[in-house]
């Protein structure tokens, strides 16, 4: 159910990641902010104010395409870990001929003050992706509007096929699908979600350049993931069963990455109407001696 945390994702290990992620932004954020960022083209309303929720690892040029499009709206850099906190001033940092124009502070953002808040590649991660989505609510104005970027269900179907025939546990939690995504969306009070995915390829010209690069974009956050370290003897196996049974026509390695796009609004909250009326003794009393009936 939407409701429902993710089943396959162990929560003590995603905020021991979180914790522990490199201050770097990996080459595929970076890539799908870019493509992200296209899609703001989409939109009409360009906002006063905007957050970047953790723009170190969602990518710093992914940020500067969109302050450039943006370049009067006043962002708040969402960064909670101090060592990301510090790389993103350190990049982020205008010159001083440039200070003049639309701040960025790095604060947790205000209730209802961003017009737009921009999420890159960071709910697929999140130990409670419900409670996630609830902040962003919180954070955005009414009328505002989520643009956010996530893994999906696709993503490393090579490996994990290779697990599986190996008799492995799974190599990464299962990524949530597209359409769940946008019933908590609705669920968190958005409206008008639109999601779409597509599938990205990328390969590498050995084994080891292949598991270098996916260090750098996360790790295995499954349940049922090996509960122990590995010796060198199960490394060199993994090294040439990826190199056995990954490589193409052209010896490069390939894997598969599914990335979901979501936009959505903060509507106006309903008004609600209450489903019983309160009258006093005294008022009833009244109205039965005058004659006169009872309304809502």
């Amino acid at each position: 159910m939407a409701t429902d945390l993710p089943p396959s994702l162990d929560p003590v290990a995603a905020r021991r990641w979180q914790a522990r992620a490199p201050a770097a932004s990996p080459w595929l954020h970076e890539e799908v902010g870019r493509r992200m960022a296209e899609r703001l083209e989409w939109i009409r309303l360009a906002p006063r104010q905007w957050v970047d929720w953790e723009p170190v690892r969602g990518g710093l040029a992914a940020h500067a395409l969109v302050q450039a499009r943006y370049p009067q709206a006043a962002c708040t850099a969402v960064e909670p870990v101090p060592a990301r906190a510090e790389a993103a001033r350190a990049a982020l940092a205008r010159p001083w001929w440039k200070r003049w124009g639309a701040g960025l502070e790095f604060t947790d953002p205000a209730p209802g003050a961003a017009q737009m808040l921009w999420s890159n590649m960071a709910l697929h991660d999140a130990p409670d992706p419900q409670a996630l989505i609830a902040r962003w609510h919180a954070a955005l104005a009414t009328d505002g509007f989520l643009m956010f970027s996530c893994l999906g269900p696709d993503t490393l179907r090579e490996l994990r096929a290779l697990y599986l025939a190996l008799g492995w546990p799974p190599p990464a939690h299962e990524f949530t699908d597209m359409h769940d995504w946008g019933d908590m969306l609705v669920h968190a009070g958005f409206a008008e979600p639109v999601m779409d995915m597509e599938r990205i390829t990328l390969t590498w010209g050995s084994p080891q350049a292949l598991l270098d690069e996916l260090r750098g974009l996360g790790t295995n956050l499954a349940t049922a993931r090996f509960p122990g370290l590995r010796g060198r003897g199960w490394r060199e196996s993994l090294l040439r069963e990826l190199s056995a049974r990954l490589a193409g026509s052209d010896g490069r390695l390939a894997l598969t990455f599914e990335i979901i796009y979501g936009h959505a609004l903060k509507p106006a909250p309903r008004v609600k109407v209450a489903s019983e009326s309160a009258v006093s003794l005294r008022d009833m009393q009244q109205l039965l001696q005058s004659g006169r009936k009872l309304g809502r």
